[in-house]
């Protein structure tokens, strides 16, 4: 999978360098990975690992993008897994 542009070019300094949180970046980065266009259901845990994140970090991190519009988070309940789909807002097609 490439990765858009996008996502290095502005992304990246706008997570990291204005709003100082490079563990919504480095979230936003494994999600766009493993939902590949789809949405996937992911723990806390399984994104943990695969961010080397603690999962608190990652409560944040998800609680950051979703409220810039990057993830759509979906749960049964506040303690189910989560099914998340990454959003591409700069892209009108996705």
């Amino acid at each position: 999978m490439e990765i858009d542009p996008h996502v290095i070019d502005v992304l990246l300094p706008d997570l990291v360098g204005h709003d100082r949180h490079p563990s919504a970046y480095l979230t936003y980065l494994y999600l766009y990975r493993q939902t590949a266009d789809e949405a996937a259901e992911l723990s806390l845990t399984q994104i943990a690992e695969g961010t080397g994140l603690s999962k608190r970090a990652v409560q944040a991190a998800l609680a950051t993008l979703q409220r810039r519009g990057l993830v759509d988070i979906e749960r049964d309940s506040i303690t189910s897994v989560g099914r998340y789909a990454v959003k591409r807002p700069w892209q009108s097609s996705r």
